[in-house]
């Protein structure tokens, strides 16, 4: 008896791994460790010379100070470069990324999933002089911005009741930038995005900079970084996350093609599979 029900135990995991969504990620995963992408040119620095587009496909371009184009160009690590978790550890997963973003990842923890893309997308305003501009919004549904934070005010937190009050000196630096970075780390997030940006209805309008979104506690969130086009108008596309815990900003591999591995296809309200995460739903959501 004991021997029937180690066998039935041993199907059952068999059952699991192969034909559940959860199996199908570790399958993948270990695959990962077998086959690398071929569109990967190793010396490629930035995002858009890392990878090469797929055969009859050419990339989209974008206007220079445009921040498609500023994530198309943003600066990779040397090819091979490890995901680093923020307490400076090596992430245990190591086969899901073609290159590593040259971002620095706190070691206070905060700079999660939906925090690193927040922070791109700040970085990117403060370098264009659109500092004024540069504003999120807690899960509360209050904006707090970057200007009134540098003017001195600071939100008092009851609960999802939120007032601002100036109780801090005047401070434009940097440094007071990335404070206000970590208030907004905390306060926002997956939900918060998807509640308060522009929704894209259709996968034919993305952008590069425009964001795959599952909302929730914990939802994901991942960043288109690239786009290709062919004659035919199909659209591909390269995915950027950061991760729970906060960890690196890494340009992700497809594991579910490895023939057309790191570029993805992607349509709205359908699933995804991604290394270590699967949108059962997807929907998509733009910067204002």
């Amino acid at each position: 008896m004991r021997k029937v029900v180690g066998i039935l135990f041993i199907l059952g995991l068999f059952f699991y791994f192969v034909f559940t969504k959860k199996g199908s990620l570790v399958q993948n995963a270990a695959f990962s460790y077998l086959v690398e992408p071929s569109l990967i040119k190793e010396n490629g620095m930035t995002i858009s010379e890392r990878v090469l587009p797929p055969e009859n496909f050419r990339r989209k371009q974008y206007p220079d100070n445009s921040f498609s184009a500023y994530i198309q160009k943003y600066p990779l690590l040397a090819y091979g470069a490890k995901v680093v978790n923020y307490d400076g550890n090596d992430y245990i997963y190591q086969q899901g990324h073609v290159g590593v973003l040259d971002v620095p990842v706190p070691a206070n923890g905060l700079q999660q999933c939906a925090d690193a893309l927040i922070r791109l997308r700040a970085e990117y305003l403060w370098e264009q002089g659109r500092k004024d501009e540069i504003g999120f919004n807690f899960t509360s549904g209050h904006h707090c911005s970057w200007r009134k934070y540098a003017e001195g005010y600071r939100p008092k937190v009851n609960g999802n009741k939120v007032s601002f009050h100036k109780t801090a000196a005047s401070n434009h630096s940097k440094e007071n930038f990335y404070k206000y970075l970590n208030l907004i780390y905390m306060y926002a997030g997956t939900q918060s995005l998807y509640d308060e940006l522009t929704h894209v209805e259709t996968a034919g309008q993305l952008e590069v900079g425009d964001m795959v979104i599952k909302p929730g506690f914990p939802g994901h969130v991942v960043m288109i970084a690239d786009k290709v086009i062919d004659a035919n108008g199909k659209n591909l596309f390269i995915l950027a996350q950061g991760n729970t815990p906060a960890q690196s900003i890494h340009v992700l591999k497809n594991l579910e093609d490895m023939r057309m591995s790191p570029w993805y296809e992607l349509e709205l309200h359908t699933s995804l599979e991604i290394p270590t995460y699967y949108f059962n739903r997807i929907e998509f959501v733009r910067f204002k």
